[in-house]
């Protein structure tokens, strides 16, 4: 009797400060096409009125409501989502369960775009928070999920740019001309498909599914 085909693995995204899931939808359609199962969360609210810390509780339940116990999945976080899904691996036990984290243009240290708000979120971002020295005391742990950061040099978000290089495991840049655009960007995109493949070469192929 030939076996039930194996479930696609799963691809776990966390969007930005005041976004939304859809943010990923380009995205999801390439992490399908590779042979993934993509898994938005919606992030409430997203504006930063509620800490990084308690939004990677949110991301906790979405994973034990979306994903099988004991089962490895495989995290990208974009903008904010990027650091909410650090405290998730680093904090939360996320690192028991991610196989590769993947970061985009995300705050590693702090930008100094969040000096321009005051609530616990964009606090939280700023460049020598608390949170953030906290956090980055031990990013090493990181090195166990196959760290990666994606950054583009031309960001007028994460100020400096710079501060989306957190110098744990794998880091790549590739040139796009807007913070909002980066999730988006066809080289990114494809950069990131290229990478869960490297990891997981013989995902479910999408026709068997």
């Amino acid at each position: 009797m030939p076996q039930p085909p194996t479930p696609p693995r799963n691809v776990v995204l966390v969007h930005g400060i005041w976004d939304t899931a859809k943010i990923f939808n380009p995205l999801g359609q390439v992490l399908k096409r590779s042979g993934f199962q993509p898994l938005a969360i919606d992030l409430k609210p997203s504006n930063g009125d509620l800490g990084l810390d308690r939004l990677a509780q949110q991301l906790a339940t979405f994973v034990e409501e979306h994903v099988p116990p004991g089962e490895q999945f495989d995290l990208i976080g974009f903008s904010m989502g990027g650091l909410v899904g650090r405290y998730y691996a680093q904090r939360l036990g996320g690192l028991e369960r991610i196989g590769r984290l993947i970061t985009i243009s995300s705050p590693h240290r702090g930008t100094l775009w969040a000096l321009t708000g005051s609530n616990p979120g964009s606090r939280q971002m700023r460049p020598g928070s608390a949170f953030l020295k906290a956090l980055n005391h031990d990013a090493a742990t990181l090195e166990r999920v196959k760290f990666v950061s994606i950054w583009t040099q031309m960001d007028l978000t994460i100020i400096p740019a710079s501060s989306s290089r957190l110098g744990v495991g794998e880091e790549f840049q590739i040139p796009v001309a807007l913070h909002p655009w980066m999730p988006k960007s066809r080289r990114c995109m494809e950069l990131v498909s290229r990478l869960l493949l490297e990891s997981h070469p013989n995902p479910q192929p999408p026709e068997t599914r």
